[in-house]
């Protein structure tokens, strides 16, 4: 098969991999009907994590083509979407819904790799979720968004207390922060302001539920968000850029005795200790747990109820994929589909 890897930072390739095989009798094998890239991928493309000769990809959609003996919830012939953690959603810490961090956790990439043609997923039954049926092929998109930037969004405005009558501010206006935006709106919240100074991205927030721009970033943007709070700050605000000045800026603005949600994945980033004591507010992030999320996410989307498919503004071949990576580094893209 066909599949993704990166050689070295800035060296991705399109090259012949073994098809995967079945090895635990708990795993499946998928024949991926569309993948993506990630702005987590940019990571080791810019050098900032390792990579050397890595399987590609961790967002997934397709049909199970195979299963293991064990395997209980889906069967050959099934749509599924996966979660980018391989979670058993059994233990102690998946049961109260942090399947991200379940005792057998697996990130899928490197030894997985889903930029490819097909995808062996230990632990089928506690990562997969099957659709209602097989999807109209106007769903993919948003199906395949589920995998992660929808359900990494959602978890973020779940842990910032999105709400009806709150205020929620999304720092970042990637793919995620954009899902971001799209939860907090679906949780009922009654204002949203979006932190953004790209034209089409500004457009996009505000068909996802965004009541508000703000160009501004660090403490004029702190200063910005107060003022359109009653010098407050808001209730809820959400970080999905994990740089230090996005990290101190979505501190800033939360109001004292708010929530604080981060999912930007934050290399370098310092808290200084002393800014967070005096912010007195609640923090909760880390990597999503998109398996908790799934079978809600997947009913929206089948019920035409939420879109966030939209976030793909740049579709290729896998066998372009270097392109799409090139084109999400020099931000000509957000969010990049690969097509297979």
């Amino acid at each position: 098969m066909r599949g993704v890897i990166m050689h070295a930072a800035g060296d991705v390739r399109v090259e012949d991999r073994d098809d995967p095989k079945i090895i635990e009798p708990t795993d499946a094998i998928v024949k991926l009907t569309a993948t993506c890239i990630c702005g987590s991928d940019l990571w080791p493309y810019r050098g900032i994590e390792p990579a050397d000769h890595t399987l590609m990809g961790h967002e997934y959609v397709g049909v199970v083509e195979e299963v293991g003996s064990a395997v209980k919830t889906v069967k050959p012939g099934d749509f599924v979407v996966g979660s980018f953690v391989i979670s058993d959603n059994t233990c102690e810490i998946c049961r109260a819904g942090f399947q991200s961090k379940c005792v057998h956790a697996e990130f899928v990439h490197a030894g997985i790799g889903t930029q490819a043609e097909k995808a062996r997923i230990p632990l089928a039954d506690g990562t997969l979720v099957a659709t209602p049926g097989q999807p109209d092929p106007e769903l993919i998109p948003h199906l395949l968004a589920a995998s992660d930037v929808l359900g990494t969004g959602w978890y973020a405005a779940v842990a910032a207390e999105a709400g009806p009558g709150k205020t929620v501010a999304v720092v970042g206006d990637g793919a995620v922060g954009l899902m971001a935006v799209l939860a907090a709106k679906q949780l009922g919240a009654e204002r949203i302001i979006a932190m953004s100074r790209h034209p089409e991205r500004q457009k996009l927030a505000r068909y996802y539920g965004a009541t508000d721009i703000v160009e501004e970033r660090g403490e004029e943007g702190v200063a910005k968000i107060k003022e359109l709070t009653g010098g407050l700050g808001a209730h809820s605000v959400v970080e999905a850029v994990g740089t230090q000045e996005s990290f101190m800026q979505a501190v800033g603005a939360t109001r004292g005795g708010g929530h604080l949600g981060y999912v930007g994945v934050n290399y370098d980033v310092q808290i200084p200790g002393i800014e967070l004591f005096f912010a007195g507010i609640h923090t909760l992030g880390g990597p999503a747990p998109v398996r908790r999320f799934l079978p809600h996410l997947i009913q929206l989307i089948w019920d035409r109820e939420i879109d966030p498919g939209k976030v793909f503004d740049l579709t290729l071949p896998l066998e372009q994929a270097p392109e799409g990576y090139k084109a999400m580094d020099e931000r000509r893209a957000t969010k990049v589909l690969l097509t297979l």
